[in-house]
């Protein structure tokens, strides 16, 4: 199963497609879709929605999973973000992709063990999980494979329970 993860963000969305047999994880690709903070905040939204529809078209992925907002003190950045997140939300329903979400905490321990494992931890623990031979950057596109990672274990999970 090809599964899409996105880190959301209004200047730089990190997505990474991980595909798995159930028992062994690859990724597929990873980057991150940028906007430029000079664009109209529609603009950067249509260039978002844009990108994230070629991406869906070129790949055909089975499942997104999407990382939760966490914010604790910039409401305005939150906004900001959650406006990018709702117009990424909306592509993927409208794309007919199963969505599901995981907060920061939940990728961080399905990836390494520790809900507060930090940027260096995680980016280590999915080159490893994933066979890369350096690091995946930025840290975004890293966060956007975790996310992907994080399902395909949450999914592994639920089957096994299922049973």
């Amino acid at each position: 199963m090809l599964v899409l993860g996105l880190d959301p963000g209004l200047a730089i969305t990190g997505y990474g497609l991980v595909e798995s047999d159930g028992q062994h994880l690859e990724m597929v690709s990873y980057g991150v879709i940028r906007t430029a903070a000079d664009l109209r905040l529609s603009d950067r939204l249509v260039r978002l929605h844009d990108e994230l529809t070629a991406l869906m078209v070129r790949w055909e992925p089975k499942v997104a999973a999407v990382e939760e907002l966490f914010f604790s003190t910039n409401a305005r950045t939150a906004m900001v973000v959650g406006e990018a997140r709702g117009v990424l939300l909306l592509t993927l329903a409208q794309a007919g992709l199963a969505v599901h979400e995981y907060t920061p905490m939940q990728v961080k321990q399905a990836i390494t063990g520790y809900g507060g494992a930090d940027k260096h931890q995680m980016q280590h623990m999915v080159r490893l999980l994933l066979g890369l031979e350096a690091l995946p950057e930025p840290d975004d596109a890293a966060d956007a494979l975790a996310v992907s990672i994080c399902h395909h274990h949450s999914a592994g999970m639920a089957a096994l329970l299922d049973r």
